[in-house]
């Protein structure tokens, strides 16, 4: 799989990101995406994994409240390329939701709280064997998601990640951990 290595980002240090090359491999793993897809990303950050999906998908709508966060996104899309079938929208992902087209991927990598609300909101828009994929640092999160997921009759997939990076040195390679991520997937089921 071809995942941009992390060093190839634009860095913001007002914005959260990017999602790390192992996690971004992981996401897109458990999203499922395809070239006929359309990825709506909810809190996008620094555009990470945005940048991912617009690599892989027909469409990308990627949502942050932060301005901050869009004009960094678009830098790294445009650095690589691929700010055609990306449309960055400012604004909170429950504000949004109801007015995009009906898609295939819903990435929520940022709730601000209203994890419940997202889910709800984006599985009425999420076509028939749609994905959604929950990315969080926080532990509260993932219960969140599965909860709401559940709810809404989805089978639910939860994975914690924990991953350290070797660091050279003159000595040897120490192994440096990086935060863990816990990541929650379902799919809706297929309609009749």
């Amino acid at each position: 799989m071809d995942i941009t290595p992390d060093n190839e980002f634009i860095n913001n240090s007002n914005v959260p990101g990017p999602t790390k090359e192992e996690v971004r491999c992981l996401v897109m793993c458990k999203s499922q995406v395809s070239k006929a897809d359309v990825v709506v990303d909810v809190g996008c950050g620094t555009g990470g994994l945005t940048l991912e999906f617009a690599k892989r998908a027909k469409k990308v709508y990627a949502i942050d409240k932060n301005p901050e966060a869009l004009k960094t996104t678009f830098k790294n899309l445009q650095k690589h390329g691929l700010d055609d079938g990306v449309d960055l929208i400012e604004a909170d992902g429950t504000e949004v939701l109801d007015n995009l087209p009906p898609f295939d991927v819903l990435m929520v990598g940022g709730s601000g709280g209203k994890m419940d609300y997202l889910l709800k909101r984006g599985y009425k828009n999420l076509k028939s064997g749609g994905r959604i994929v929950v990315t969080s640092i926080l532990l509260e999160t993932p219960s969140e998601a599965t909860m709401v997921m559940k709810d809404l009759g989805m089978e639910v997939d939860v994975v914690g990640v924990s991953i350290s990076k070797g660091k050279i040195s003159a000595r040897g390679t120490m192994m440096v951990a990086r935060n863990p991520i816990t990541i929650v997937s379902a799919k809706k089921a297929l309609e009749n």
